[in-house]
């Protein structure tokens, strides 16, 4: 009955499956939730705010292929999103920029840092702070250890479970300073979000003749991975199977169960207009939590009555009910058992591997939009 078997329904599941469909291929897409969508699924609370259910996710992208085509299923709340670091009570935006200098110091010293930094790296320039670490210039490092203590150390323990000991340099060396006066946190040209939001968006996706989706549905269940091929309900199928979900669950986590950092989302109504007057505030040296995103900000809904806030708490993932594999913990022991489940799929030739969680990687919105069409565009050929 089917050409194509996609297990998931989120960004890249959606894809793949709406762009074979358009090939003429017939697609089955499996998802084991209740609903599409994947963890970009919103829904309205019972107070009637979009709220999205596993944490806050802003689009953004600079890729027009693919703007152009989510933009077939939704129109656009457009924005430049900003986000707010909560120092001790101030509130500082991120990334650091020449902003934040201005607040940090006095008029005087932050008029020399300026012209400091731009002397050393250029106007409108996005400077890894460990560059900031290596300057000869004495002040330029005092920004870099701000940054670092300030807005980067506590935010990472909480945010990975790590102690500064074991915090990677390849990440801190990623943490930026903005060499501008611009406090968007993404520089993309397109920032937003779809105008009747991810659910709508990826329904519309899939909303095609050619293909079939069945929500609370195991691939497990259905599809049998044997030295003899695969068999979709007892049966030989040798179309193409895409599996967007965990690759070490796939498998009944043989080889013991691949790490991943996950996130408790306490929501909470307020009966008042706002709560923090913008969408995210992120807690970098103080909270148990790491921030809170305020929906009405993020969605454009200020005229909604009230307010719904959303508080994350890191923590390590185990695999119980109920819990959600978000961030994969990337090192080399990690990686190594990675590649044995990866190993394990190899032989089925008709077997693709996308997304985060299959591929053990992060990806945002667009990039694994990208590869999701790019995948498509190679099964057809």
């Amino acid at each position: 009955m089917y050409d194509s078997i996609v297990i998931g329904s989120g960004a890249a599941g959606s894809t793949v499956a709406r762009r074979l469909a358009e090939t003429g291929k017939k697609v089955l897409v499996l998802e084991k939730r209740s609903h599409v969508g994947g963890n970009c699924y919103d829904r309205e609370d019972e107070h009637g705010i979009l709220i999205h259910q596993y944490g806050p996710h802003i689009f953004h992208t600079n890729d027009e292929e693919v703007y152009q085509f989510l933009s077939e299923f939704t129109e656009w709340f457009l924005f430049d999103h900003e986000v707010a670091a909560n120092v001790h009570g101030k509130m500082l935006p991120v990334p650091f920029n020449l902003n934040t200098l201005y607040q940090v110091y006095d008029a005087s010293k932050a008029k020399e840092l300026e012209q400091a930094l731009i002397r050393e790296y250029g106007s409108g320039s996005r400077v890894p702070i460990i560059k900031l670490m290596e300057s000869a210039n004495p002040d330029i490092k005092a920004i870099a250890d701000f940054v670092y203590e300030n807005i980067f150390l506590y935010y990472t323990m909480k945010q990975w479970g790590q102690t500064p000991e074991e915090i990677s340099p390849e990440v801190t060396g990623r943490v930026p300073v903005l060499i501008s006066y611009d406090n968007r946190y993404f520089q993309d040209k397109y920032q937003g979000m779809p105008i009747d939001g991810y659910t709508a968006m990826f329904q519309n996706m899939l909303d095609h003749p050619g293909i079939t989706v069945e929500t609370s549905a195991d691939c497990r269940e259905s599809l049998t991975f044997s030295e003899n091929g695969t068999l979709f309900l007892g049966r030989e199928f040798t179309g193409e199977i895409i599996y967007t979900g965990a690759l070490d669950e796939l498998f009944d986590c043989a080889y013991g169960r691949l790490p991943y950092r996950s996130l408790d989302f306490r929501f909470e109504y307020l009966e008042q207009d706002s709560f923090q007057g913008r969408s995210v505030v992120n807690y970098t040296v103080s909270e148990p939590y790491t921030r809170i995103t305020e929906f009405k900000y993020l969605t454009g809904q200020k005229d909604a009555k009230g307010t719904t806030i959303v508080k994350e708490y890191p923590f390590a993932y185990t695999g119980a009910e109920g819990e959600i594999p978000y961030y994969a913990i990337i090192n080399e022991e990690n990686q190594a058992l990675y590649q044995k489940y990866a190993d394990k799929i190899k032989p089925f030739r008709n077997v693709y591997l996308l997304g985060r969680l299959a591929e053990y990687k992060y990806y945002n919105i667009d990039a694994i939009v990208k590869k999701a069409l790019q995948l498509a565009d190679k099964i057809r050929r």
